[in-house]
């Protein structure tokens, strides 16, 4: 089983949103985790956007990277530039480093129906940025 550590800043949206994906997609192949550098809480705009399909992470808990410390990492994935440009170093032997900056859906100020598409458009951008790592990894 692979171990798989996605990172964000505040491991309240973007970071919760690969972890959801991954675990469906993964199943038993990899044990996936997700941290911050700050821990921010989970986001309801994460959570109401990942139920809309069909991905339940409401039980998710917002983590700082320290709490990790000991696990030997398969994949460290970095969710956004701010939290690859300030993680702590992570010492690995074997973990494969791998980044890609999603927008923030949280920072968008507007109407509701505003808000909803930012965290559409974040979704699914992360979902397919999850299926192709998927395929490039695991098949």
């Amino acid at each position: 089983m692979k171990n798989i550590l996605v990172l964000c800043t505040g491991n309240s949206c973007r970071s919760q949103m690969a972890h959801g994906y991954l675990k469906k997609i993964l199943g038993p192949k990899a044990k996936v985790y997700s941290a911050g550098i700050e821990t921010h809480g989970l986001n309801p705009g994460a959570v109401s956007i990942m139920k809309e399909d069909l991905i339940d992470i409401s039980s998710h808990t917002s983590n700082m990277v320290s709490e990790y410390g000991g696990i030997e990492w398969d994949f460290i994935l970095t969710v956004c530039d701010h939290a690859k440009e300030n993680c702590p170093y992570i010492p690995s032997k074997t973990a494969k480093r791998l980044h890609h900056n999603f927008f923030d859906p949280s920072k968008v100020q507007g109407t509701e129906e505003e808000k909803h598409k930012a965290f559409l458009k974040a979704r699914n951008q992360i979902k397919e940025y999850c299926e192709e790592f998927v395929a490039s990894e695991f098949s």
